[in-house]
């Protein structure tokens, strides 16, 4: 069972890891944790997320705790439903880009502040162990809410775009079409697998593995979209893709983003250690404040909370913003990224052009028996850098830059490079794997 508590959330394999009956341990202990009184909680289209989220309420409401049930949502919305309701916290059950055999629970506080491993998931974790809840003789009730009405007029809100844009968008059979459903309408869509199914009969729900970007690229080249949406399974991730069909870049796409925002006036934005230069420059030469971040949602949100950040943008394709009280919201990027369109009046791919200044090794994954000293003679060896530990080990040079950080669950270093040149950058990306790897 330990296995399934992880550092940012819950998740396992249904039903031998997770199922209804440890569902309904989890809902006590966290309510037991927490000390929530109402609570909202939406689910994805799995087919065992309905089970799921019964054994959860269960649990909920025998500890005391009224629960808001959200029925199918994107886990953005689950964030906005959580703030907007003022609930003493939130659940979203989803594995996410997980295979469809998975599943699991995003956990928050109010306000949608993450519970991480270091902050209540290991201790929710002991709660169940133990079955150390206490009594209580008044149990919660169940009710309903739609939410989608709602989180489509907040997007809305945002919308400055003075034509319809053709933009495909790969659902991926996923929640998706619950995420920018309020906003459809706004943009003339050429949709790709757009029937929910948890069993992801077409691709994995996972922009990062760029072969599933290959249909989309191909359809957008084909109907000469504006730009393409690729989103993962709960939609809190989404991939880009210009109106070339090449893939924008996770990291300079926060760059785009940044500069909607900051034609409104000067705000801070972060962007996660593993980004490509260009994003601070361009964030700097907009108007805008920018601070370096670690890498992990929950980590992101503290740092945004902490510095009155506006946005927030990280590799792996999450994008924060501080109007979905600090939490993804993929409509939004979407929104936002037509905005650019419209106000520069230019293609997507000129926009994303001057940002594609630097070459990037991508993040490298090595599995290695003992991290502490590879980070240790990294540090020897790279001494003659600028040299800083926020997420790793990090090493700045005038031309080219280095992180190399620990996976949080298995033994692994992540590796990125960026240099100024190719030469250079595939010369240090083997220099360093070199080192990695003996």
């Amino acid at each position: 069972m330990s296995g399934i508590f992880k550092a940012y959330d819950i998740r396992g394999v249904y039903p031998t890891e997770l199922n209804p009956e440890l569902a309904e341990a989890i809902g006590r202990a966290y309510v037991t944790f927490t000390g929530a009184k109402k609570v909202v909680v939406g689910r994805d289209m799995r087919p065992h997320s309905e089970p799921l989220f019964e054994g959860l309420a269960r649990g909920m409401t025998m500890q005391g705790a009224d629960v808001i049930d959200l029925g199918l949502c994107s886990t953005p919305q689950s964030y906005f439903a959580n703030g907007t309701l003022k609930a003493d916290g939130s659940v979203m059950i989803t594995a996410s880009h997980n295979p469809g055999e998975w599943n699991g629970f995003k956990l928050c506080k109010a306000d949608a502040v993450p519970i991480s491993g270091a902050t209540g998931i290991m201790d929710i974790q002991k709660i169940v162990e133990e079955k150390s809840y206490p009594a209580c003789d008044n149990p919660g009730r169940i009710s309903h809410y739609d939410i989608r009405p709602e989180y489509g007029r907040f997007l809305r809100s945002f919308a400055k775009m003075n034509r319809k844009l053709k933009v495909v968008v790969d659902y991926a059979n996923a929640m998706g079409l619950y995420e920018i459903a309020g906003i459809a309408d706004l943009f003339d869509i050429v949709p790709m697998y757009d029937t929910l199914d948890g069993t992801f009969p077409n691709h994995e729900a996972n922009p990062l593995h760029l072969s599933t970007l290959d249909a989309i690229r191909a359809k957008v080249r084909e109907v000469g979209a504006d730009f393409g949406a690729a989103f993962d399974g709960d939609a809190d991730r989404c991939g880009f893709i210009d109106d070339r069909g090449e893939i924008i870049p996770m990291d300079l796409f926060t760059a785009l983003i940044a500069q909607d925002i900051l034609s409104n006036g000067p705000a801070t934005i972060l962007y996660d250690l593993r980004s490509s230069r260009a994003v601070p420059e361009c964030i700097r030469e907009h108007g805008g404040k920018a601070i370096q971040s670690r890498v992990g949602h929950a980590f992101i949100k503290a740092q945004m909370r902490e510095n009155d950040a506006v946005f927030a943008g990280e590799l792996s394709g999450h994008y924060y913003f501080k109007q979905n009280f600090t939490a993804e919201s993929q409509g939004l990027a979407m929104i936002m990224l037509s905005n650019l369109i419209c106000k520069k009046n230019q293609p997507l791919h000129e926009l994303v052009m001057p940002l594609r200044k630097y070459f990037s090794s991508g993040e490298i994954n090595s599995r290695v028996a003992d991290v502490k000293p590879i980070l240790a003679e990294l540090k020897r060896k790279y001494a003659d850098g600028h040299v800083y530990e926020l997420d790793g080990v990090s090493v700045e040079y005038p031309d080219w830059w280095f992180n190399v950080r620990a996976s949080n669950t298995e033994p692994l270093l992540r590796l990125i490079v960026e240099a100024n040149s190719k030469q250079l950058m595939e010369a240090k990306r083997e220099e360093l794997l070199q080192l990695i790897r003996g």
